[in-house]
């Protein structure tokens, strides 16, 4: 027997690592009073807004913002302005000339102001990040106090792509100043709709 085969057999022996439940986190983390202004402070730290709108008023609302960007990628359904379908096209590459993509988020988180995107019927994960601007349209109970719940709330049985985004794409390497739109897109909003 060699070394490594005693040390293993030692191991599996003496039962080193014993099965343990994990703890709960059901009283862990903050909690805030006002989910909203905490999630929308945290998103303006980073570049990015909040708004809270009607849900019939969710196109009049991105044309305001965006009244001039004319190629649109929009996975939401009830968005009629999305005039690009980013799904048809094989190739991530033909997706760089989008100007506004309006996506769906799962849920946000207070504490920092990030969104968990996971959508299995978006074909390219890239949707969230070529676009020149990014509009995430969540219901507005879908706000939740920290990363703790946030987690409780993830499956990681079903694999596949899912990815927390906060704000629009920004980088401070240089001389500590924040720089918004250097590797992606140049602003962002996240609306949330009454339901």
């Amino acid at each position: 027997m060699t070394s490594r085969e005693k040390i293993l057999n030692a191991i599996k022996e003496n039962n080193v690592v014993k099965d343990v439940k994990l703890p709960s986190y059901d009283n862990f983390g903050i909690k805030f009073e006002d989910k909203f202004q905490t999630f929308s402070t945290m998103l303006e730290s980073v570049g990015g807004k909040a708004l809270v709108i009607e849900k019939k008023d969710l196109d009049k609302t991105v044309q305001e913002l965006y009244p001039n960007e004319k190629q649109i990628a929009s996975n939401v359904d009830f968005c009629g302005l999305g005039n690009f379908y980013a799904n048809s096209f094989e190739d991530t590459h033909d997706l760089k000339d989008i100007d506004l993509a309006i996506v769906k988020g799962n849920f946000a988180v207070a504490e920092n102001g990030a969104i968990w995107m996971k959508n299995p019927s978006n074909r390219h994960r890239a949707l969230y990040f070529i676009a020149q601007n990014i509009v995430i349209v969540i219901n507005e109970n879908d706000i939740l106090n920290n990363m703790h719940e946030a987690y409780e709330k993830i499956s990681f049985e079903n694999s596949g792509y899912g990815v927390f985004i906060s704000g629009p794409s920004k980088t401070a390497d240089i001389e500590q100043s924040l720089v918004i739109g250097a590797h992606g897109p140049k602003s962002g909003y996240v609306i949330f709709v009454k339901s």
